[in-house]
């Protein structure tokens, strides 16, 4: 039997990075995209909340998605007005401690 010393332990740690006060996250994606799976799978390892863009499906967005990041790959990921980049570029700024920074809208 737990403590509830523990247990209260254990539910703030249960609690998502994805705050009120963290910026929205938006991934450009395509459907068959091995690289947007794995930054999905990244962002929901952490317990992170976004929203998915699918430019497959809409020419508009995929206009928007080329404006905004000056790429035509996907995914483009930003963190709230910050172009985070690819899914590489996501997982350098994580190795490098700059991406969690981000989360707490501290900016690039």
């Amino acid at each position: 039997m737990m403590t509830p010393f523990r247990a209260d332990r254990r539910r703030r740690e249960e609690i998502p990075l994805s705050q009120p006060s963290q910026p929205p996250i938006t991934l450009y994606t395509t459907a068959i995209c091995p690289y947007c799976i794995s930054a999905k799978n990244f962002l929901k390892s952490k317990g992170l909340s976004w929203t998915e863009v699918r430019v497959d499906t809409d020419p508009a967005e995929r206009e928007r998605m080329v404006e905004r990041a000056g790429r035509t790959s996907v995914p483009q990921i930003f963190v709230g007005d910050v172009h985070v980049g690819g899914f590489d570029d996501m997982m350098a700024l994580h190795r490098a401690g700059k991406f969690e920074p981000l989360l707490s809208g501290a900016g690039a």
